[in-house]
């Protein structure tokens, strides 16, 4: 399958193929004509590595996951690790959203004499929670 059939098929553009290539992440079998040739489970090693971003791996801990030879080679310990900081970050998240929830309706003269309000400020000051939303609590790492 050509570079422009897998970019069509799996939705990643062609730059980012060859990007993954460079990388170690998947492995073309040769060209046709100037457009590289890959092997048709191109897709599934794709999604290997969607899943992995997507649960927050950088591309170097995805590379040593999908393995070189095309069979992957998935650390459980690792999974286990990610879950684990998955889990801290949900609570980060719930404890954001409940709190700015409460601030919303807070019966309070102003945020600043209410509690909970006082305690997400707290957190801020603290470098517990960071601006920029998910991104930054998930701390992704692309490299």
């Amino acid at each position: 399958m050509d570079i422009a059939e897998v970019a069509k098929r799996s939705g990643v553009p062609a730059s980012t193929l060859r990007f993954y290539e460079e990388k170690g992440l998947i492995k073309s079998v040769g060209r046709l004509g100037l457009r590289r040739v890959f092997e048709v489970n191109i897709l599934e090693r794709l999604a290997l590595i969607a899943l992995g971003q997507a649960a927050g791996f950088s591309l170097d801990e995805i590379a040593q996951m999908v393995g070189v030879n095309g069979n992957p080679n998935i650390d459980r310990e690792l999974l286990a690790k990610k879950a684990d900081e998955l889990d801290s970050t949900i609570q980060k998240l719930i404890a954001m959203r409940d709190g700015l929830r409460h601030a919303a309706v807070c019966s309070a003269p102003s945020h600043m004499e209410c509690p909970k309000f006082r305690r997400l400020l707290g957190l801020a000051a603290s470098g517990a929670i960071k601006s920029g939303g998910l991104d930054q609590l998930t701390k992704r790492r692309r490299s």
